[in-house]
């Protein structure tokens, strides 16, 4: 009996003096007497040097591109997958003076803005604040174009591909010369139409802003306070903003260049365009686009889903790229405009793709989902910067995409079957 008693205790012993040292740890740790267990290293992948050869010629690239065009002064930014992998400002912020342009210097990004309205609809759709098939007479009862039944067959998709059956560029005219948007829209009905709803693209400002009074007319609040709420603030866009003052009172600013007798000079910032905010008001720096383009690539799923990225990325009606230097890398098969974006297909490839210029301003972004990579440029002047710097660096990764996604798998390989002992 002594001897199954004393097999007992060593039992008892055995199961619970740990159970009472886990005990004692924990409430060690809690007062602060132990320092916390650390948890077992985890293994990264290394970069992927094919992406750094690539980064140091395109680098070089940039700067030859800048010499030969004297751009005043850019910023360029690219991202990979989940990560910011390039970050640059290049030259001045205005010529004649040494402010370099840094990763905060906010541009105008001009028709570049198209791609952020397109981007708010959607997340206002994941809302069911509205849908993309909506009539825009239900949120604007007093809208009319010069049919009636053409206007009854309007929806904010037709708004967001350019395909209102309106003739290219209605009224640009009177944005440039300052007036409102709400007399802008309001003469449209006198505008004999070029094409039925939905049958034809052609591109337009003045039509394209319907968005925004939409936005207005259901929520109540200014186009550009719900970029802020739902867009910039979200994605740490600090330095983005969508009205004139914004950009005009913030000290770290680039001043647009206009070429004239031979050279660039500096000019005004003009207050055109900001009438039409969601065609051409947007103003950021190039850290606030590298972390909207972190977005596009489907990596903030709590801001936007990467199910409605891929509805603004889908082919809505064909229209032919103006921008041929995308057509020398490699042939484009097909070109579209989406909701707020080109879509450019090459043989084996897609890229969505956008650009703009206002004011002296040029900006460029574009995004290939196939590699999961997306670019942007901002100039304070146009030139071959701008219009050359996408199309070179593409140019470059397709020559070796091949390898990197090689590296990239047999790296996932070695990743997954490596034992990581504590």
């Amino acid at each position: 009996m002594n001897k199954r008693k004393h097999y007992i205790f060593l039992v008892i012993l055995l199961i619970g003096l740990p159970l009472i040292l886990m005990q004692v740890l924990v409430s060690k740790k809690a007062e602060g007497n132990i320092a916390p267990i650390k948890p077992a290293p985890v293994s990264k992948p290394d970069p992927n040097p094919f992406i750094a050869e690539i980064l140091a010629d395109y680098e070089r690239t940039i700067d030859s591109l800048s010499n030969q065009s004297h751009t005043p002064g850019a910023a360029i930014a690219i991202v990979y997958d989940t990560t910011i992998i390039f970050l640059k400002g290049v030259g001045v912020r205005k010529i004649g003076t040494h402010d370099q342009v840094d990763t905060h210097t906010v541009f105008r990004l001009a028709s570049v803005s198209k791609c952020f309205a397109s981007f708010l609809t959607g997340i206002l759709v994941e809302d069911s604040v509205l849908h993309w098939h909506d009539h825009v007479t239900q949120y604007l009862p007093g809208f009319s174009l010069q049919s009636s039944e053409e206007t009854q067959k309007l929806t904010l998709a037709h708004v967001l591909s350019h395909s209102t059956g309106l003739p290219y560029h209605t009224y640009t005219n009177m944005v440039e010369e300052g007036e409102g948007i709400t007399t802008l829209l309001s003469r449209l009905k006198d505008v004999k139409l070029s094409a039925g709803v939905g049958e034809e693209y052609s591109y337009q400002n003045v039509a394209y802003s319907i968005i925004g009074e939409v936005m207005k007319s259901v929520t109540g609040k200014g186009y550009d306070t719900l970029l802020q709420e739902k867009v910039f603030a979200p994605l740490k866009m600090n330095d983005a903003s969508a009205n004139y003052f914004s950009i005009v009172e913030n000290p770290n600013h680039a001043t647009p260049h206009l070429y004239r007798k031979g050279k660039f000079t500096p000019a005004l910032i003009t207050d055109t365009y900001y009438n039409v905010a969601p065609a051409g008001g947007v103003n950021a720096s190039i850290s606030d686009m590298a972390n909207w383009m972190v977005a596009l690539l489907g990596n903030h799923e709590e801001v936007i889903s990467s199910q409605t990225l891929d509805t603004l990325y889908s082919p809505v009606i064909r229209a032919h790229s103006k921008n041929r230097n995308y057509g020398r890398v490699h042939r484009i098969s097909k070109a579209y405009y989406g909701l707020g974006w080109r879509v450019l297909h090459y043989p084996t490839d897609t890229v969505i793709y956008h650009g703009g210029y206002v004011n002296g301003y040029r900006s460029e972004i574009a995004v290939n989902p196939k590699s999961r990579i997306a670019i942007c440029i901002l100039a304070n002047a146009p030139g071959e910067l701008a219009d050359n710097g996408i199309p070179a660096f593409y140019n470059l990764l397709y020559t070796k995409r091949d390898s990197i996604q090689a590296w990239e798998d047999r790296q996932r390989m070695k990743y997954n079957q490596k034992v990581i002992l504590p």
